[in-house]
């Protein structure tokens, strides 16, 4: 035991800062185990429900995502009701190399839970994800190493988020799709207002303040009403009479390109990209899934607008959607709060002998 304090004593530096990062490290991870400690017990505690007789409150419920209107991921190019896309890059850190987070970006729609009994309206925004990954690679990691080709919606994200593609890159996407199995645990309240629009949701507070400034810049005008067929059947939506550049923001809407410094380097004015992104102009960047299993379903078979919405509540915040069942994911919390529970505090009891003994405090 001596010796190891000896060798311990003449650490170096960056050994050091190591051991008071660890420090933190472990108690974090005690804290963060006992949220998920909290979080099993929870879902334990709260009984499941089937959307027909679920009451207002707190409630658990399984069942398969659908709804009427869908979006397009940027990289994958898959139709969804939600996606969460990141790149990082490969960048030198001092002496030290390090992935590094360069692109980030998310959009939703609202869309319902079928469990057999009825069909509940979800709205996303605010909820803590827990999904399946539908895509992970790396792309440019060495002339040996090779890797696969960097297809061109990648190319295409990147570029629009200003990332340098010719270097080491790494990308993930996850989405919430047509028939995808949820778990949901959420507060179900009267509808605050909600529908089943159109109109994606942004999610981001810089792109929702870049609309806000676009708003207060546009005033209103009045526009001759037309009609967006969504499929070949009787559904429909309302929309405007779009302008070039209107159609040009739409086309860029449908592509994931929810960026307006992007618009803007594509020539589009700030007043037609917000007219492009209101409820009636943006029908023409989104699309009825009819050619999925489920195609035959028009909007007639979803209340648009419904009395309840599962949701996040303003009373009890605990707002969590998971790919995986009840079961696996009470397994799953169970086995990963007890690692953090009792690996927490033995980091950090560790990394503060290992001060103290650097420090000859022992």
């Amino acid at each position: 035991m001596a010796y190891f304090a000896d060798i311990v004593a003449s650490a170096p530096m960056n050994l050091l800062a190591a051991a008071a990062a660890g420090v933190a490290g472990g108690l974090y991870l005690f804290y963060r185990g006992f949220r998920l400690l909290q979080r099993k017990r929870l879902i334990l505690n709260t009984p499941a429900s089937k959307i027909r007789s679920a009451s207002m409150g707190l409630v658990e419920i399984n069942g398969l995502a659908t709804g009427p209107y869908v979006i397009s991921s940027p990289m994958k190019q898959v139709s969804c009701y939600y996606y969460r896309s990141i790149a990082w890059q490969y960048q030198q850190r001092g002496k030290n190399s390090e992935w590094v987070k360069v692109a980030e970006e998310s959009l939703h729609v609202p869309f319902y839970l079928d469990d057999g009994s009825g069909k509940l309206m979800v709205d996303p925004t605010g909820a803590e994800m827990d999904l399946h990954c539908d895509l992970h690679e790396e792309y440019n990691r060495s002339v040996l190493l090779g890797g696969p080709e960097m297809p061109g919606s990648v190319y295409s994200f990147l570029s629009r988020h200003g990332v340098d593609s010719s270097r080491r890159i790494k990308v993930e996407e996850r989405c919430i799709s047509r028939d995808t199995s949820l778990f949901v645990l959420g507060t179900l309240s009267q509808n605050p207002g909600l529908d089943a629009s159109v109109v994606p949701a942004w999610a981001g507070q810089a792109v929702q303040k870049s609309t806000r400034v676009l708003a207060s810049a546009v005033m209103p005008v009045k526009q001759k009403p037309e009609v967006v067929n969504l499929s070949g059947e009787s559904a429909s939506v309302p929309a405007i009479e779009m302008t070039q550049q209107q159609k040009i923001a739409a086309a860029l809407i449908k592509a994931g390109i929810g960026n307006p410094a992007a618009w803007a380097v594509a020539g589009v004015s700030p007043q037609a990209a917000l007219q492009a992104t209101s409820s009636v102009s943006a029908a023409a960047a989104t699309s009825l899934a009819t050619d999925e299993p489920h195609g035959q379903e028009t909007n007639e078979t979803y209340d648009l607008h419904p009395p309840v919405v599962l949701m996040k509540g303003s009373h009890d915040p605990t707002f969590f959607i998971s790919w995986r069942s009840q079961r696996d994911l009470i397994a799953n919390l169970g086995w990963k709060s007890t690692l953090m529970i009792w690996g927490g505090p033995a980091l950090t009891l560790v990394c503060v002998y290992i001060l103290l003994a650097h420090f000859n405090w022992l």
